[in-house]
């Protein structure tokens, strides 16, 4: 079985990842295309959630193609194996990509962590747990995972800062990320730098869950009719994710960079409710003419992740013309064809994020045709 509607969830997905990557490198740029400061959850926020709930629900497909009655085999495990470690490959490619010169890494210096590195860890752990603990098992290690997360974060002390503190430097996830990452290797941007790293390996903890939220919907959906009571089915778990989840950020604020409990089910919410509107349509009603364009995309997410990512670490790092004060190839590209476009500078930004966003619209409708379908 194919969930069609998860490819095109999947491709809206790595387009609005590309489309607030693009728009953060700009100085002027809409608030909703920013993360959060800190505490608090923009559209931008939920990029990234919604990649590893999505990863959760196609694990429900992937993993039943190769176990009998959720039971192992060496083979499965290989496959998650190679997987996450391909995963964690190319995030540290994207980290240590251009950092001296094109081809030349600084392993001395580069950047553990990451988006893809997170992904990879939270796929290989996540794969574990739904191969090894039945239903229930998983379901009471997802609330320990969240509960547990909470009271260390708010409750064990951290040396000079004490117990419960949330600040970049003060809180524990940070601690720790300062206790087993060397500082040279730790995130090197915004208020993190060698305070933590906002992709750090004690907030992947409840990350785990995010990709679990996924796995638990998918195998719901399995067993339900496609019929809409099925996305209102989804539609009531994502508003009762989201009223619980902002209930619990009364207490444990909701906030990207720490990851926290109340953050994973609040953007699990969100998720639920895109999927599940998702599902009514192209499911449900058969109306596909407007997603085929994402469903293009999601089909190789993770190869047009990459590839823009890459291009813009070269627009920010070369430069256009000779001397002193030269332009990066980004800001001249901006300034000469976006800057001046409509009444704001921030609709060139935007501008510039939403063509890079066809760019590699295109880029996927090439490799659709040609049947390029790049998997890890």
């Amino acid at each position: 079985m194919r969930l069609t509607s998860l490819d095109v969830f999947r491709g809206i997905t790595i387009a609005a990842m590309i489309l607030v990557n693009m728009a953060g490198v700009a100085d002027d740029i809409y608030p909703p295309l920013a993360h959060a400061n800190w505490h608090g959850c923009t559209p931008t926020d939920l990029v990234f959630p919604f990649f590893l709930f999505i990863i959760g629900v196609a694990m429900t497909f992937s993993l039943s193609k190769y176990t009998e009655g959720n039971k192992p085999t060496s083979a499965v495990y290989w496959r998650i194996l190679r997987r996450a470690a391909i995963l964690f490959a190319l995030g540290l490619l994207l980290n240590g990509f251009w950092n001296q010169g094109v081809w030349t890494f600084d392993l001395s210096s580069i950047r553990i962590m990451g988006v893809l590195q997170r992904i990879s860890i939270t796929y290989l752990l996540a794969s574990l747990i739904v191969l090894n603990l039945s239903r229930k098992g998983q379901w009471i290690l997802a609330a320990v995972l969240l509960i547990g997360y909470w009271l260390t974060i708010m409750y064990l002390p951290v040396p000079e800062y004490g117990a419960g503190v949330l600040t970049r430097e003060g809180n524990f996830g940070a601690y720790v990320d300062r206790l087993i990452i060397p500082k040279a290797h730790l995130y090197k941007g915004d208020s993190f730098n060698f305070m933590g790293d906002p992709e750090g390996l004690f907030s992947t903890i409840p990350a785990i869950v995010s990709v679990l939220a996924g796995y638990f919907t998918g195998q719901w959906i399995r067993s339900q009719p496609v019929q809409s009571r099925t996305s209102i089915g989804l539609a009531l778990f994502g508003v009762g994710c989201l009223i619980i989840g902002w209930a619990w950020g009364w207490t444990f604020p909701i906030n990207k960079k720490l990851w926290t409990s109340s953050y994973v089910v609040f953007t699990s919410g969100w998720a639920l409710l895109l999927l599940a509107a998702c599902y009514e349509f192209i499911e449900v009603r058969l109306i596909r003419r407007w997603s085929k364009p994402f469903e293009i995309m999601g089909l190789n997410a993770i190869a047009l992740f990459v590839a823009s990512v890459l291009l813009i670490k070269i627009l920010v790092k070369t430069t256009i013309g000779s001397g002193k004060d030269v332009p990066s190839t980004y800001n001249w590209i901006y300034q000469n064809f976006f800057a001046h476009l409509g009444q704001r500078a921030l609709n060139g930004s935007l501008l510039f994020a939403l063509v890079t966003v066809l760019l590699w619209w295109a880029v996927g409708v090439l490799m659709y045709r040609q049947r390029w379908f790049l998997k890890v």
